[in-house]
């Protein structure tokens, strides 16, 4: 909840959590990421698409849930070094995912911020979450 003690007893409003933008290295992981499951020209259309889209805010268990990817523990390293961030003041850089397709069974894409959705659902399930979200090019639906 926005202003609450959470379970790590961070007492921060969730936007407070959060950085206004991804940063710049953010889209080289996604685009690194997604050089593993696409073909190039379709990474540089998505993550175009990426750096374009505008910041909206999801829930940490919806984007768990929609890209079928488990809950890291706490004790993760990633994991654990984002909730160090946020406990130390730090703020996190938004999420990128890739549209999932419901008819076609596809899950949310995270590109870039799996551990970042993993330690704010630690904080707060129903956290919001800023995230930036692309869907596929008409040639890979």
């Amino acid at each position: 909840m926005i202003g609450v003690s959470d379970k790590e007893g961070v007492v921060a409003k969730d936007k407070k959590r959060w950085l206004s933008k991804p940063e710049p290295h953010d889209y080289t992981a996604a685009a690194e990421y997604l050089s593993l499951i696409f073909r190039p020209e379709t990474v540089e259309a998505v993550v175009a698409a990426l750096r374009d889209a505008a910041l909206v805010q999801r829930q940490a268990k919806d984007l768990l849930r929609a890209s079928h990817l488990p809950l890291l523990p706490r004790k993760d390293s990633e994991v654990a070094k984002d909730l160090d961030k946020v406990k130390g003041g730090e703020k996190l850089s938004p999420i990128l995912v890739v549209r999932g397709d419901g008819a076609s069974n596809r899950p949310l894409i995270v590109a870039d911020g799996y551990h970042r959705i993993c330690a704010s659902y630690h904080l707060d399930e129903d956290a919001e979450i800023p995230c930036q979200i692309a869907g596929l090019p008409a040639s890979e639906v």
